[in-house]
């Protein structure tokens, strides 16, 4: 049997909500393999889908900037959340994102490379390293390009732990394209529509809807009515375009952006720290160690 820490047990009820034994139980059951654990309780129909990276880590900032056709979406880490607040690092995030959407570097090398008026972007995060007593990384951007007749949508979340970049084809109105990246900020899709989705995706999840019947002790000519309906619930749950607008429950996403002549042609969402773990400090030995030295 395989040997399942509490630590593992925690992380994997934060998961899906369900009780400590419960947790444990799974873990044994797949050897301690936490996704399979995930789809384990989904299958006896004690959690509902865990979305992956939901856990926020980091600490830091995103941002979002746009020149011209060219737009860009950053996200700068720190260590604690109050660097977050150091108006230094939040003028260098906002820079890193005005660099970015200006030069189009193609990936991170040439970014940190871009010349600025105190060096380069490179200096800049060791400048601030050094000033502001934490490591300052430069995690990730995206480079987004549109046409003319179309609009880029920018939302920031709580001062930017949630940064989303839109882009709306058929229409120049930037408001409507931040309407929509608020929604993509509150909700958390993971794809424009269906088209999107990986077929072993769906795969994976007709699989896992069709053991969740069966367990129900439905029969099997009911099972398969039952996973079409469920799949087609899952799948219009994670495509932006079929979602109720956040503003507006009675319309679609879809519905509300083609009643201002547009349509959704793609969204980028940062989340600040999202797929990063998060070092874990236990705060007596931090305290007992700071008493010793």
């Amino acid at each position: 049997m395989a040997d399942i820490s509490a630590k593992l047990v925690k992380e994997l009820r934060d998961m899906t909500g369900v009780g400590m034994m419960d947790a444990k139980r799974a873990l044994v059951e797949v050897e301690g393999n936490m996704e399979a654990a995930v789809d384990y309780l989904r299958e006896k129909g004690m959690a509902k889908a865990a979305k992956k990276n939901d856990r926020v880590a980091a600490e830091g900032l995103a941002n979002v900037a746009s020149n011209g056709n060219f737009a860009a979406i950053v996200e700068v880490n720190s260590e604690t959340d109050f660097v977050s607040k150091n108006e230094m690092f939040q003028d260098l995030v906002k820079k890193i994102a005005t660099e970015i959407a200006t030069n189009k570097p193609a990936n991170m090398e040439e970014a940190l490379a871009l010349k600025t008026d105190k060096g380069t972007l490179e200096t800049e995060l060791i400048e601030a390293t050094t000033v502001i007593g934490e490591k300052i990384s430069f995690r990730r951007f995206e480079l987004v390009e549109k046409d003319d007749n179309a609009a880029f949508g920018a939302y920031l979340h709580m001062g930017g732990r949630i940064a989303v970049l839109t882009v709306l084809e058929g229409t120049t109105d930037e408001e409507v394209a931040k309407d929509v990246a608020m929604h993509v900020a509150a909700i958390n899709p993971r794809y424009v529509n269906e088209s999107q989705i990986p077929q072993e995706e769906l795969e994976h999840e007709k699989a896992i809807l069709s053991e969740q019947a069966l367990n129900e002790g439905k029969p099997a000519n009911i099972v398969e009515k039952m996973v079409v309906g469920r799949l087609n619930k899952f799948k219009a749950e994670i495509s932006l375009v079929d979602q109720p607008f956040v503003k507006d429950p009675d319309m679609t996403v879809e519905k509300y952006v083609a009643s201002k002549g547009a349509t959704v042609k793609s969204f980028i969402r940062f989340e600040v720290g999202e797929g990063i773990e998060k070092r874990e400090d236990n705060f007596a030995d931090e305290v007992m160690s700071q008493i010793k030295k």
